[in-house]
C-alpha cells in the first residue's frame, strides 16, 4: 500500500526555494492511502463473505473460503510486476501517462468484480473473472505509485519525521473504517440470500467511485509545475529495476524485511480473524465487524501515537520495541481467540493497537539507506515486496495452518514476523557500521 521514505539527514535543508508545506502534501497522501485501503477491505472482506459462497458452492465453507484466501494473494503476487511494469511506463512516457494507465486498469478491475456473476451462472469461469480483476487491481496499485508519500518525508521538519512518517499510515485504519461500515450494514438490513445476491455489490460500486476520484485528484497534483519541480530537485525518478537490485540490492532486502512484524499482523487482526471467528465461533459478521470498527479506532489513535512515540526515541528503535510486543502478543493468541466472545474483543483491541504503533513507522523505515538517484523505485518496491512476504499470503497460511494443527501456529506465524523485524533491523545497524 504506502512507500514512504525516510528522511535522509540534512535533506530538509536543501532546496528551499522550492519547498511546499508537508501539511498540503500530507492531505493529498492521507485521501490517496485512504481510498486505497478502502478499495482493499472491501475485496479483503468480501473475501470472507461473499466469494466463498458465491464462487465455490459445491466446498465446505473452510476449503471455499481457503481457495477465496488463494485469489486475494494474487493481488500480491502481481504488484512487484506491476512496479516493473510501470516504472517502465514512467520512464519512457511520463508520470502521467503511467498514472493515467493505472487509473483506468485499477477502476476497470474493481468495477468489474462490483458486476461478477456466480458460479451457478456461468461456472468456473467466474473464478477465472474475478483472479483476472484481482491481478488487475495489484498491477494497477502498483502503478498507482505517486510518489507523494516520499516527498511528504523529504519535506518534513527536523524533529518531526516521525509525526509526518505516520500521516500516510492512517489511511489503512481510515479505510477499514469504511469498508467494515458499509459491509456492516449491509449484513444488518439484508437477509442472506439478498446480500449475496447484490448487496455486497454496493461496496465495490463506491469503491470504484472513490479511487477514481481520489486518483484523479492526486494526479493532478503530481502533474503540477511545483510537484514537478519538487520531484525533480529531490531527485524522485524512476529508474530501472533490474539496475536498482544490482547495486542496492541489499538494501532492498532490508527494507523489505523490516516492516514484517506489522504486515503479519495486519491481515490476522483484519481478514484473518473474520474468518476465524464466523467459520469456528458461529460468530456472525453483524456481531463481529463493529468490534473489528471499535480496533481500527485503536489502531488510529495508536498510528498517531507513533508519530509522537517516534520523535522521542526514534523511528527504528520504536519500530524494534513494536516487533518485540508483537512477538509477546504472537504467544497469546490461543487464550484470546479460544476464549470466547470477551476474548475476541481482547485479541481486537489489543491487536490494532500493537499494529498501530508498529505500522506507524515500520514502511520506509530503512529505505534512507537508498542513494539518492534509487530513492524513488526502492521505495515502491521494497514495499510490494514487504507486503507480498508479510501480508500477502497471511490470512491463507493463518486459516490453513490454525483448521489442521491450533491457533498456536497462528502465533508461531506470527512471531516469525517479528523476529525478521528485528534481524533486519540489527542487520541494517551491522551494515551501517561497516560501511
Amino acid at each position: 500500500m504506502s512507500h514512504d521514505v525516510a528522511l535522509p539527514a540534512g535533506a530538509e535543508g536543501a532546496h528551499a526555494d522550492h519547498k511546499i508545506s508537508p501539511g498540503e502534501i500530507a492531505l493529498a497522501v492521507v485521501i490517496g492511502r485512504t481510498s486505497e485501503f478502502f478499495d482493499f477491505f472491501v475485496y479483503g472482506i468480501a473475501s470472507v463473505l461473499v466469494f466463498p459462497a458465491l464462487l465455490f458452492p459445491n466446498s465446505n465453507p473452510l476449503d471455499a473460503t481457503l481457495y477465496s484466501f488463494a485469489i486475494f494473494s494474487l493481488g500480491f503476487v502481481a504488484r512487484p510486476f506491476g512496479s516493473v511494469l510501470f516504472m517502465w511506463i514512467g520512464r519512457e512516457h511520463g508520470r502521467g501517462v503511467k498514472m493515467t494507465i493505472a487509473l483506468f486498469l485499477l477502476g476497470s478491475s474493481t468495477a468489474s468484480i462490483s458486476f461478477l456473476p456466480a458460479h451457478g451462472q456461468i461456472g468456473v469461469a467466474a473464478v477465472v473473472i474475478l483472479a483476472i480483476c484481482r491481478i488487475g487491481q495489484g498491477l494497477a496499485l502498483a502503478g498507482a505509485w505517486d510518489g507523494l508519500a516520499s516527498l511528504l518525508s523529504l519535506n518534513a521538519p527536523a524533529g518531526k519525521r516521525g509525526w509526518y512518517a505516520m500521516m500516510p499510515q492512517l489511511g489503512a485504519p481510515f479505510g477499514f473504517i469504511m469498508a467494515a461500515g458499509l459491509f456492516a450494514f449491509f449484513v444488518s438490513v439484508l437477509s442472506v440470500e439478498d446480500f449475496l445476491d447484490w448487496g455486497w455489490r454496493y461496496p465495490f460500486f463506491t469503491a470504484f467511485a472513490i479511487n477514481v476520484v481520489a486518483l484523479f485528484a492526486r494526479l493532478r497534483l503530481v502533474l503540477s509545475d511545483a510537484y514537478e519541480q519538487q520531484f525533480e530537485t529531490r531527485q524522485l525518478a524512476p529508474v530501472n529495476v533490474f539496475e536498482l537490485l544490482r547495486f542496492q540490492w541489499k538494501n532492498v532486502i532490508l527494507g523489505a524485511f523490516a516492516p514484517l512484524a506489522s504486515f503479519a499482523l495486519f491481515h490476522l487482526v483484519t481478514i484473518f480473524s473474520l474468518s476465524w471467528v464466523t467459520l469456528f465461533q458461529g460468530v456472525t459478521a453483524k456481531e463481529f465487524l463493529p468490534i473489528e470498527i471499535l480496533g481500527a479506532c485503536f489502531g488510529a489513535a495508536a498510528i498517531v501515537a507513533s508519530g509522537v512515540i517516534a520523535d522521542k526515541i526514534g523511528r527504528r528503535t520504536l519500530i524494534g520495541v513494536a516487533a518485540t510486543l508483537i512477538a509477546i502478543f504472537s504467544f497469546m493468541i490461543p487464550a484470546l481467540l479460544g476464549a470466547g466472545y470477551a476474548g475476541d474483543v481482547a485479541f481486537i483491541l489489543i491487536g490494532f493497537t500493537l499494529l498501530g504503533l508498529a505500522l506507524g513507522q515500520s514502511s520506509g523505515a530503512l529505505t534512507s539507506n537508498f542513494a539518492s538517484k534509487y530513492r524513488y523505485t526502492g521505495a515502491a518496491l521494497t514495499s510490494d515486496l514487504a507486503w507480498l512476504i508479510g501480508a500477502g499470503f497471511a490470512p491463507l497460511v493463518a486459516l490453513s495452518v490454525s483448521s489442521k494443527f491450533g491457533l498456536a501456529f497462528v502465533g508461531l506465524y506470527l512471531l516469525s514476523g517479528a523476529v525478521c523485524t528485528l534481524l533486519s533491523l540489527y542487520l541494517n545497524r551491522q551494515l551501517v557500521v561497516n560501511d
